[in-house]
C-alpha cells in the first residue's frame, strides 16, 4: 500500500484532534478526502508527511514507517498544504529551482521546464511569487510538488482561489497524475472530488465516519426516494396505499415525493395505477444523492 494508517491519534491539549482513525490508500488511487473545519484532515496529511507526529498509532508511506524515516518517506511524497507557503520576493522559476535543488532533482531544468507547462504556468512563469495571483500561488505549489516526481501526492485543498478554468484545467493534470501515482485529496468542493474521485474517506470531529467507493456509498445512503408528478390532482391516500411506500410527501399540487423500500416495484405500481385510473404521468424519476446530501447528513 502506498499509505497505510492504523489506529492514528494526535492530541492538542484536552482535544483529541484525530481519534483512532484507519484507512488504506494504494498505487492509482485518487481518494477523497473529506470532513468539516476541524475534522483532523489537515492534521493527518501532516502527519503522513512527517510535518508532524502522531501521539499514537502507525503511519507508512511506501512501506515505510513515516515516525522512524521521515526523511525517506518526504522523498516519496508530493505535498500541496493548504496554507502553500511560497517566498513571495522569489521568481517562479528561481523558486522551482530551489526546490529542486532541495530534492536533488536530475536534469532539472528539464524538470523545470516539465511541471511549469504542465500545471499552466507558462503565462506567469517570469514574474515574482508575490506578484501572483493565488490560484497561480497554487500552481507554483503544484509544480514544486511534483518536481521530485514522488509516488504519493498528498494535496490539500488544491483547486482554492482559482477560477471555473483553471479548476478544470487543474482536475485534468490531477486525473492524469493519478493513473500512475497515489493521490490524496482534501477539497470542500464536493463537486471537485464528485469529478475526481473513485472512492471517499468521511471524518467528523477526529474520527472516520465513511471509507467506500462512491457509488457504493450512494447506494448505502440512499434515500429510496422517488418523484412523480401527475397532470392530475391526487388524494395522498391513493399513493400511500402502494405497496412498499414508507412515506409520501406533497411537493406541489401535482408532484410528489415517494419514500420507498424497492424502488422498481413502486414504479411499476405507480405506472399500473395510473393506466386503472387514466391518469396521466408527467415525470418519474429516482431522486440521486448527491455528496453533499450524504456529507451533510453524516456530518451534521
Amino acid at each position: 500500500m502506498s499509505i497505510e494508517i492504523k489506529g492514528l491519534v494526535k492530541i492538542y491539549g484536552e482535544q483529541k484532534a484525530v481519534d483512532g482513525i484507519s484507512f488504506k490508500v494504494g498505487k492509482g488511487e485518487i481518494v477523497g478526502f473529506l470532513g468539516p473545519n476541524g475534522a483532523g484532515k489537515s492534521t493527518t496529511m501532516k502527519i503522513i508527511t512527517g510535518y508532524l507526529g502522531q501521539d499514537s498509532g502507525e503511519v507508512s508511506v511506501c512501506g515505510i514507517p513515516v515516525k522512524e524515516r521521515p526523511l525517506d518517506t518526504r522523498k516519496k511524497i508530493g505535498y500541496l498544504p493548504e496554507a502553500n507557503p511560497l517566498y513571495p520576493d522569489m521568481y517562479v522559476r528561481e523558486y522551482l529551482d530551489f526546490i529542486a535543488d532541495v530534492h536533488a532533482v536530475p536534469d532539472k531544468k528539464q524538470k523545470i521546464e516539465s511541471v511549469i507547462s504542465m500545471v499552466g504556468l507558462t503565462p506567469e512563469n517570469k514574474k515574482k511569487l508575490g506578484q501572483l495571483s493565488k490560484g497561480y500561488k497554487q500552481r507554483v505549489g503544484l509544480a514544486a510538488a511534483l518536481l521530485h516526481e514522488p509516488e504519493v501526492l498528498i494535496l490539500d485543498e488544491p483547486t482554492s482561489g482559482l477560477d471555473p478554468n483553471q479548476i478544470i484545467e487543474i482536475r485534468d493534470t490531477i486525473r492524469k497524475l493519478g493513473k500512475n501515482k497515489t493521490v490524496l485529496f482534501s477539497s470542500h468542493i464536493l463537486q471537485e472530488v464528485e469529478a475526481l474521485c473513485d472512492r471517499v474517506i468521511i471524518i467528523n470531529k477526529g474520527r472516520l465516519i465513511a471509507d467506500s467507493p462512491l457509488d457504493q456509498l450512494r447506494q448505502e445512503r440512499s434515500s429510496n426516494s422517488i418523484r412523480v408528478a401527475f397532470k392530475e390532482e391526487l388524494d395522498p391516500h391513493q399513493l400511500a396505499l402502494l405497496k412498499n411506500v414508507t412515506a409520501v410527501r406533497k411537493l406541489s399540487a401535482h408532484e410528489w415525493e415517494l419514500q420507498a423500500d424497492e424502488e422498481a416495484n413502486v414504479k411499476k405500481q405507480l405506472l399500473e395505477l395510473a393506466l386503472q385510473n387514466n391518469w396521466n404521468i408527467v415525470s418519474l424519476q429516482s431522486e440521486n444523492q448527491s455528496l453533499e446530501d450524504i456529507f451533510r447528513k453524516l456530518t451534521t
